[in-house]
């Protein structure tokens, strides 16, 4: 009998510990919901406007910084669906997309897809093989240099 508390009192000792060690450290729950169309209203939207050809610079070389920040955004918000191969998950490979695409087409794609898919027959064309609609990332027309100036630089340009 002795024994049997003497090893009981010590789990039931650790017992308490762990369960009032889980507890809510103090803070309340917060009843007021978060209203995300008010979270939302001051974000920009940024679809809709179409890039000019002419708005578009190319560097020569490669600018290292934004290979590096178009990489982040790809693996942020491209990764799930484009492999840098030519395999296709959801929409089709990177590899040499910027070999047969011009850069405001591509940068176009990136950031105003619903104008591309209604006006361009090559978009309506990669809608038809891959069956999704790409979603609109919010991408903006500076991040949008940034992911083209890496699609260039995994095309092996330098």
């Amino acid at each position: 009998m002795i024994l049997k508390s003497t090893v009981k009192n010590p789990i039931l000792l650790l017992g308490a510990i762990l369960f009032f060690s889980c507890g809510g450290r103090g803070v309340k729950d917060n009843p007021e919901k978060l209203d995300v169309q008010k979270l939302t209203e001051n974000q920009p939207e940024r679809h809709g406007t179409e890039i000019k050809e002419s708005e578009i610079t190319i560097s020569n070389p490669l600018n290292a910084e934004w290979v590096a920040a178009g990489k982040n955004i790809y693996e942020l918000k491209c990764q799930s669906c484009h492999k840098l191969t030519n395999e296709r998950i959801v929409g089709p490979g990177w590899k040499d997309v910027t070999k047969k695409r011009k850069p405001v087409w591509i940068m176009n794609m990136i950031t105003n897809v619903d104008m591309m898919l209604e006006t361009d027959a090559e978009a309506q064309k990669l809608l038809e093989q891959c069956m999704v609609r790409m979603p609109n990332q919010n991408i903006s027309k500076e991040d949008a240099r940034m992911i083209l100036e890496f699609m260039r630089s995994n095309d092996g340009e330098k």
